[in-house]
């Protein structure tokens, strides 16, 4: 697939079956997001992917920070419920380093550039994704079941499967209405 029609055509796809990227193709999306601008060479990602017994621990994660906030049955259920709408779930770690040059807010926007190579990679070789977020990304058990520590962050789960529908068309938008010139 051509670089620039990706990118002009990104679409996030949410309903996702199996197959999973595996083996060269998963490699492939991980080396994607090792590309990422990385000021001061800091590596500030961690990829943690779910499958198959994975995704039943991110569920019980979910679930464990659902109970903690005391939410009625049906939030539980959408979390315990949540991971398994893909085959794979790469959860998207900012792992920051204390550094004078490269401030937190960069590193986690390093972060979510790994997080979009991964996603165009995985498109480009043939399977889809979405990159969710939420609040309970920054849940205290959930952050802490990933081990993150100051300003560590989860930028987005990237839920990574093979297309169970067709892309909607991108919208035309008016550059006019997003670019200024100084």
């Amino acid at each position: 697939m051509d670089a620039l029609e990706l990118l002009l055509n990104r679409r996030s796809i949410a309903k996702l079956s199996a197959p999973a990227p595996e083996g060269k193709a998963l490699e492939n999306i991980i080396r994607a997001g090792l590309r990422a601008p990385d000021h001061g060479g800091l590596t500030p990602w961690r990829f943690v992917i779910a499958q198959g017994e994975g995704l039943k621990k991110l569920a019980d994660i979910l679930l464990k920070a659902g109970r903690a906030n005391q939410c009625d049955e049906a939030v539980l259920e959408k979390l315990k419920n949540a991971p398994f709408r893909a085959p794979m779930v790469i959860t998207v770690v900012a792992k920051v380093t204390e550094h004078d040059k490269v401030p937190a807010f960069e590193q986690h926007l390093s972060a979510g550039c790994a997080a979009q190579a991964m996603q165009m990679a995985a498109v480009a070789q043939g399977f889809q994704g979405i990159w969710r977020s939420g609040e309970w990304m920054f849940h205290p058990q959930v952050t802490q079941a990933f081990g993150l520590q100051g300003d560590d962050a989860i930028v987005g789960f990237l839920y990574l499967g093979t297309a169970g529908c067709s892309a909607m068309k991108v919208p035309e938008r008016d550059l006019s209405k997003f670019v200024e010139y100084l």
